[in-house]
């Protein structure tokens, strides 16, 4: 993930106009502003937005919105667990409508990801965060979503579940029933700031677990030390790592199997794709994925000047690529 640019390198603002989109997920919510004329105004995160997994949801939201400029002529948000259920939508809609004034438009994050990954044309885009779920659409119009149960009922694939397997492979080695794996111990365990020693690693790893405030993006943070060891040729954490992009590779094959007619390149957003071995493993058996035109809060940014009759086409779709990865905002 990369971290906010400094203030020293955004745009003077405001600008005649702008618009923002809000990119939330269950770990981080990131709010960008862009002017018309191209300059990108504020970028702020706070932390996730997921109802699911953050109870204060609607403050990180109210504080994000509250910091947009007056120059604002749009909004575009895509929230995890967005309209899950309806009733739940409407509260969420309804948090926005009472801080902000003008036109908003609101959808999951993997649909906003999906629009920035392909602007608006046909393919799958594969979302691997704290959650995992893919959104698939024809270009006209027609869309599905495979996944996004939660964590719960499902997510394979994603950074909880990767971290997840990791923490229930430490406590097989810590008591014996895994024999096969030791490799995976020390390591892992390091990793984590825990004693190698089994005894006082058990007791530690129960106490990091009984001191967490938000267990499900903890525990996924735990990908990265996963990601890591896979990279460093650790068997154990590899196969974590293959059998997460097996399971990630069931969705594009879903998605796929849906819209049977209609050729759909595959592509990715999401910090569990940060990790070149999981890429790598999903490429082999699904080719190569498409190169996302926009990140995920690019999408909302085109949402929000369509929303706001800017008529947006490909060379600013592309300007809008170029301005977002000069300031690092590409996941």
């Amino acid at each position: 993930m990369q971290s906010t640019p400094p203030v020293s390198q955004l745009s003077a603002f405001p600008p005649a106009s702008s618009i923002a989109a809000i990119d939330g997920g269950g770990t981080k919510t990131l709010l960008v502003v862009l002017g018309r004329d191209g300059t990108l105004g504020p970028v702020m995160r706070e932390a996730g937005s997921n109802p699911f997994d953050q109870s204060d949801w609607q403050t990180v939201l109210q504080s994000l919105i509250a910091r947009i400029p007056a120059t604002t002529e749009a909004l575009s948000l895509g929230i995890a667990g967005y309209g899950e259920p309806r009733v739940l939508g409407r509260k969420q809609e309804e948090v926005v409508r009472n801080a902000f004034a003008r036109p908003f438009s609101f959808t999951g994050d993997v649909e906003m990801a999906c629009t920035g990954a392909f602007g608006g044309r046909a393919g799958v885009l594969l979302l691997s965060g704290t959650g995992s779920v893919a959104w698939a659409t024809d270009g006209r119009g027609n869309q599905i979503r495979v996944g996004g149960w939660g964590g719960l009922f499902g997510d394979e694939g994603s950074a909880f579940w990767i971290g997840r397997q990791a923490l229930s492979l430490l406590t097989m080695l810590l008591d014996g029933r895994n024999q096969e794996d030791q490799a995976f111990l020390e390591p892992f365990a390091g990793a984590m700031g825990l004693p190698i020693e089994r005894e006082a690693c058990g007791t530690a790893l129960l106490a990091w677990y009984g001191a967490l405030e938000h267990p499900r993006a903890c525990v996924a943070a735990l990908a990265r030390h996963v990601s890591d060891l896979a990279e460093q040729g650790l068997e154990p954490a590899r196969r974590l790592m293959r059998d997460a992009a097996d399971h990630l590779g069931a969705h594009i094959d879903a998605a796929q199997r849906q819209f049977s007619g209609t050729p759909l390149p595959w592509s990715y957003a999401g910090g569990t794709f940060q990790s070149q071995f999981l890429r790598d493993v999903i490429t082999a058996r699904h080719g190569a994925p498409v190169e996302p035109r926009l990140p995920p809060v690019g999408g909302g940014l085109l949402n929000a000047a369509r929303l706001a009759g800017w008529d947006p086409d490909d060379d600013w779709i592309d300007r809008t690529s170029r301005t977002l990865h000069v300031a690092g905002l590409t996941s």
